[in-house]
């Protein structure tokens, strides 16, 4: 019997060798093209865009559920996927300013792409959205502490007495403190906290690093720009803001160290003052019981002051 040449034997389709070699290199550029999804990440950003008719989706878990699966799809091709904090106000603003249909999925997907320059994102790595909703959520408060801060600093202007930029001083004498701080703390793992009051809210700022001997301390150069910019912000308005040091080595006890922040120093708390503010609830002013495995220990003193902020 004649065989069609596009069929085999069982008089299944077979598509023509051009056919499959143009869809095997689709598939691998495919791979070159990186992705960005977006996530609502709680029931009311997705109620908010339930009023849109080009939003099928009618369950938040379900639709968690299926992003899930969609992320690892795309990883399963080797695609390099960008999660976004879908924020359903900004969306509305990005529309109104650019004359696009809110209720269109082109415009959504729009939207999604620009996040990433200037909103809350992460790279997928295989977490599932319960791991990343609370990262997301993370960063963007990072972000927007970043860009308080930062605002903060670049309006205070010059000194009436001396002429130096305020914020300059102040960020440069922060990274000072930073620095002295990381070399007398000495070797092990750290986890620094600077906590500084702002008129609208509670500046925090969360500092990762280690130490192995006499080497320098590693740490992340972002998670350092944003640590100094909140302690700069607090000695520049001249709040009654905080820096807390968590040390944990091997086979010891982790230690805490605290110290306050007074004009533009960081001056050591007792050990009894550390313990009353961990074992304090913030809220109520009930007594907490002291964290097993941890010792309260008063704030180290940082040195010989040689530097000063512009006056």
């Amino acid at each position: 019997m004649a065989r069609d040449e596009h069929h085999g034997r069982a008089g299944r389709t077979r598509r023509p060798a051009h056919d499959r070699a143009g869809g095997t290199v689709r598939r691998r550029l495919r791979r070159e093209v990186p992705s960005t999804v977006g996530l609502l990440a709680d029931e009311r950003d997705f109620a908010a865009m339930r009023r849109y008719r080009s939003f099928t989706f009618d369950d938040h878990a379900a639709y968690l559920r299926q992003l899930d699966g969609l992320l690892r799809s795309l990883a399963s091709q080797g695609v390099h996927t960008t999660v976004a904090l879908f924020d359903p106000e900004e969306f509305a603003e990005y529309c109104a300013h650019t004359g696009l249909d809110p209720d269109s999925p082109a415009s959504r997907s729009r939207f999604t792409a620009r996040i990433p320059v200037d909103g809350a994102a992460v790279a997928y790595a295989g977490q599932p959205h319960d791991s990343l909703v609370p990262l997301l959520l993370d960063t963007a408060v990072r972000r927007a502490t970043w860009e308080y801060t930062t605002t903060v600093l670049a309006d205070l202007g010059e000194c009436a007495e001396c002429g130096q930029d305020i914020g300059r001083a102040a960020f440069d004498r922060a990274s000072h403190l930073l620095l002295r701080l990381l070399e007398t703390a000495g070797p092990g793992t750290h986890h620094l906290v600077c906590s500084v009051p702002a008129a609208d809210e509670q500046l925090l700022a969360v500092l990762h690093t280690e130490r192995a001997g006499d080497t320098p301390a590693r740490l992340d150069s972002s998670e350092g720009a944003e640590f100094v910019s909140v302690l700069a912000a607090g000695i520049a308005l001249e709040s009654p803001g905080g820096v807390v040091l968590r040390t944990t080595g091997p086979d010891t006890p982790d230690r805490l160290h605290g110290w306050r922040l007074r004009r533009d120093r960081l001056v050591p708390l007792t050990a009894g003052e550390v313990f009353s503010a961990y074992c304090t609830d913030a809220d109520t002013g009930e007594p907490l019981s002291p964290e097993p495995g941890v010792e309260y220990c008063a704030g180290f003193d940082l040195g010989p002051d040689d530097t000063g902020t512009h006056h």
